[in-house]
This record gives C-alpha cells, sequence and structure tokens, in this order.
C-alpha cells in the first residue's frame, strides 16, 4: 500500500484550478459540442421522437448515421431555429 502525503500547497493549486474551470463553465465560455446525439437534439428543440423521426426523413434536419447512433451537427439544429424564428 502506497501512501502520498498531499501538501496545502498542492490543495490550494487544485483549489484554484477547481475554481477557474467552473467560472468559465457558468460564463459560458465553453463551445458547444460539434455533433450531437438525439437526445441532445430533443432536449434542444423540446420535441418527441416521431417529431425528430419526421425532422430526418422530411430532409428538415440532416444527421449522419454511425452504426445505430445518429449525429447531428450544432450548426444545423441552431439553422432550423433561426430559420423558423417568428416574430410577435
Amino acid at each position: 500500500m502506497n501512501i502520498e502525503l498531499v501538501s496545502m500547497d498542492d490543495l490550494q493549486s487544485f483549489k484554484k484550478e477547481i475554481l477557474a474551470e467552473i467560472s468559465t463553465l457558468l460564463e459560458g465560455k465553453t463551445e458547444p459540442k460539434k455533433w450531437l446525439r438525439s437526445s441532445d437534439v430533443k432536449e434542444m428543440l423540446n420535441i418527441s421522437d416521431g417529431t425528430l423521426q419526421t425532422l430526418r426523413v422530411n430532409g428538415t434536419l440532416p444527421y449522419t448515421k454511425m452504426g445505430k447512433t445518429m449525429y447531428y451537427e450544432y450548426s444545423d439544429v441552431t439553422k432550423i431555429l433561426t430559420e423558423n424564428k417568428k416574430s410577435a
């Protein structure tokens, strides 16, 4: 059994790294994923499985299929949102 000792400096350094990462996440500076799974798209658009299938079948939402998993490009999903934007 190996025992490692952690110094207070190590803990302080670790704390700073974690706080910096949390700050970055909260500020929204992280870029969205380029490729989304079906579950991500359904949540993002608040749609059902059937609606997502309709968007694929009628060509509204392009996708890539790898094995049994379908992937959608983030930019295609946001493009659909922008194109269907309604003004009040």
